[in-house]
């Protein structure tokens, strides 16, 4: 790394990041490269020039837009990394809460310049995560009653996947897979290159027995063919209502899950989740969620 040496995470950060289901280290690492990616080509030379080296403040990380708020501590991290112990963090707010215009989230009190040279990385990475956050919740409510649940996908920005899928479960929504190793997926190229449904699901389970598996589908003769040859969950690409509803009827006397996914709109998803499938598949969870306005104030 090019930048220069950063403090450790500090360990009462590491406790809340692992208390919400993340690795801190993993935490860690994404922020020093983030520092380091601001930092790559010499100092923060507008802090340098325009704060005296001893001068110290207070500033709060605020809202500017209501949503749902996820990567408090990951921007408190930031913090604490640019300026150790030296720095004094206090949260106002824990992640899957409200955001509330204008009231703070988080105060930071130490040398201004460390906070100046933090500020944007922790705005950035807290604001993103509160916009999938915002988003998930957005579709959550839309299925509410239903029964069905939403959940992320694979499309998410390389480094940024663990966190972000933590952002979808602070918005209410549930993960797929985390990595290619945890789940089977068979789509539409592993089916051509096996042969057929029944060959590639054959495939997986005598080279992977234990392992979750999940079969797309275009078509209703695909659905049939997965639920004969024994997997646990359909995903439905692109299906109408219609057909969603028919798969729907083939999948539950086989105790099969059914996911949709494919051209879903938040307008759509009421619809779609009340045909009976357990899962909605959205990639805009990660890939297109509109960042939460938050900034931070000095004092």
């Amino acid at each position: 790394m090019t930048g220069p040496e950063w403090f450790p995470l500090r360990a009462e950060l590491a406790d809340v990041l692992s208390d919400g289901g993340l690795d801190p280290a993993a935490v860690e690492l994404v922020i020093r490269r983030a520092l380091d990616e601001d930092l790559a080509l010499g100092p923060d030379v507008t802090t340098a020039a325009t704060v005296p080296a001893g001068a110290r403040a207070t500033g709060d990380v605020v809202p500017r837009s209501p949503g749902v708020l996820a990567g408090v501590p990951v921007a408190a991290a930031v913090f604490g990394i640019v300026g150790g112990g030296d720095v004094e963090v206090t949260l106002h707010a824990a992640d899957g809460m409200a955001a509330r215009t204008n009231a703070p989230v988080l105060t930071v009190a130490g040398p201004t310049r460390s906070l100046l040279t933090a500020e944007r990385t922790a705005l950035n990475l807290v604001g993103h995560l509160s916009g999938v956050a915002t988003l998930t919740r957005r579709w959550v409510d839309a299925v509410a009653g239903t029964g069905a649940a939403v959940r992320d996908t694979r499309k998410t920005i390389p480094g940024l996947r663990v966190l972000e899928k933590y952002a979808v479960r602070c918005g209410g929504g549930v993960n797929h897979r985390m990595a290619l190793g945890d789940a089977a997926l068979v789509k539409d190229n592993h089916v051509a290159a096996a042969g057929g449904i029944t060959a590639a699901v054959d495939a997986v389970r005598a080279q992977f027995p234990g392992v979750p598996l999940e079969v797309e589908c275009d078509t209703l003769d695909q659905v049939a063919e997965a639920i004969a040859a024994g997997v646990e969950l359909v995903l439905l690409d692109n299906f109408s209502i219609a057909d969603t509803r028919a798969a729907v009827a083939l999948a539950r006397p086989a105790g099969v899950r059914l996911e949709a996914s494919g051209g879903l709109t938040l307008d759509r998803a009421h619809e779609v989740a009340a045909t009976g499938v357990d899962y909605l598949a959205v990639g805009a969870l990660t890939h297109s969620a509109p960042v939460l306005d938050l900034g931070f104030d000095l004092r």
